[in-house]
């Protein structure tokens, strides 16, 4: 009986212990998920000087002899320290001047009435800049290309990245600095798309340059945040322009009256709701609706406009998509050159950062999207398929 009254209190401790265990546990999962709802992402930066770098060392390895490449290697460590030793006398013969030229600065300032400032001169002047002006970095300094990617869908959603990247950057971008926004989308919601575009316009409006480079479709609200940029780049088969307005959407109300079911829609102005998928669409309705998308073709255009002037606009914005040779022609884009070109011969001469702001994702979140990736991969391989046979057929 002892013996059962002693196993007793002892497996009545070890589940005391246990519990309370299990209670500090998960105190702790609950606050470590706390903290990363708060935390939310982070940006990452990659050298893309670096990555060209070991491409190239990694396919040299492979073609050269050994004996050759190792002393190939010897020559660059070499190489590398000599720039490392004369970047440090360029830096140490910096700070020397410094003192001489602020000495110099005070001497050159006025003492009499100071000059106002020039954006009060321009106001007087009745002139006005709707862009900062962009400065070329000093001689002999390395300019520096951040760059961004926005993969775009009907939604924008990759919105959300890239406001945070083009914060981050402009906390470090310096003027003669440049950022390389690199675009695909085929345009979607209008305000989101608004919105992308107004995210680029802050780098421009840092007095950054702007480039963008289209390697396959930038169409409507793609163009919309492309005609942004400084400079437009584009592959020679990548699609542009589509600059116009589409809504579509259907009706279901002869069907709901041939079953009769009623649909009532209770609505406070006259304009509330103009169309609707299950009411009878009134003329009235739909003139109205035209009209607010011929207002928002309107306010695509101007905004087209003021960032290309170049442009024949009223030849381009009739929603057609042109391939890039023909946009160049039109003055829709640059220049014909992939942004795997540009960036490669820019790297030659400057220092290429690609800033990439990544959302953290717990376990539901990851499967989720695993499993939306196959179903897309799925019918993807079906529709490929399905061409292939009815190919075959003919």
């Amino acid at each position: 009986m002892e013996f059962l009254i002693e196993y007793g209190l002892f497996l009545a401790k070890v589940v005391t212990i246990v519990v309370a265990l299990l209670v500090v546990v998960g105190f702790v999962v609950a606050n470590r998920e706390q903290l990363k709802e708060r935390i939310q992402g982070h940006i990452t930066v990659t050298s893309l000087n670096d990555r060209y770098e070991q491409m190239k060392e990694t396919l040299l390895q492979a073609v050269m002899d050994k004996h050759e490449f190792a002393h190939r290697q010897k020559q660059m460590v070499k190489e590398k320290k000599a720039r490392e030793k004369a970047l440090v006398k360029k830096h140490k013969a910096e700070k020397k001047q410094k003192p001489a030229e602020k000495v110099q600065r005070k001497d050159l300032e006025p003492t009499d009435t100071p000059v106002p400032e020039q954006g009060e001169a321009d106001a007087e002047a009745g002139e006005t800049h709707s862009h900062a002006v962009i400065t070329a970095k000093p001689e002999g300094e390395r300019a520096r290309l951040f760059v961004v990617h926005f993969d775009g869908d009907i939604k924008a959603s990759a919105l959300a990245q890239l406001r945070e990247e083009i914060t981050a950057i402009l906390q470090v971008a310096e003027p003669g600095d440049e950022v390389v926004a690199c675009i695909e989308s085929p345009g979607g919601m209008v305000a989101n798309y608004g919105l992308a575009a107004s995210q680029l316009a802050r780098v421009r409006n840092a007095g950054i340059q702007l480039t963008i480079a289209v390697d396959k479709v930038a169409a409507s609200g793609g163009y919309m945040m492309a005609c942004v940029g400084d400079r437009i780049l584009a592959a020679p088969f990548a699609m542009l322009g589509s600059i116009g307005v589409l809504a579509q959407l259907p009706n279901f109300n002869r069907f709901l009256k041939r079953h009769d079911v009623d649909f009532e829609l209770f609505t406070a102005g006259e304009y509330k709701r103009t169309v609707t998928m299950f009411g009878e669409n009134t003329e009235q309705g739909k003139e109205k609706f035209q009209s607010d998308l011929e207002e928002i073709h309107a306010l695509f255009q101007h905004f087209v406009a003021e960032y290309r002037p170049q442009l024949d606009i009223a030849k381009v914005a009739t929603g057609e998509v042109w391939f890039g040779q023909r946009a160049v022609e039109l003055g829709l884009v640059d220049e014909l050159k992939t942004s795997d070109e540009y960036l490669t011969s820019r790297a030659v001469d400057a220092d290429l950062y690609q800033v990439e702001y990544k959302e953290r994702k717990n376990i539901a979140k990851k499967m989720g999207l695993a499993a939306q990736a196959g179903v897309e991969s799925a019918l993807m391989r079906f529709f490929s398929r399905l061409a292939a046979w009815r190919h075959q057929a003919q």
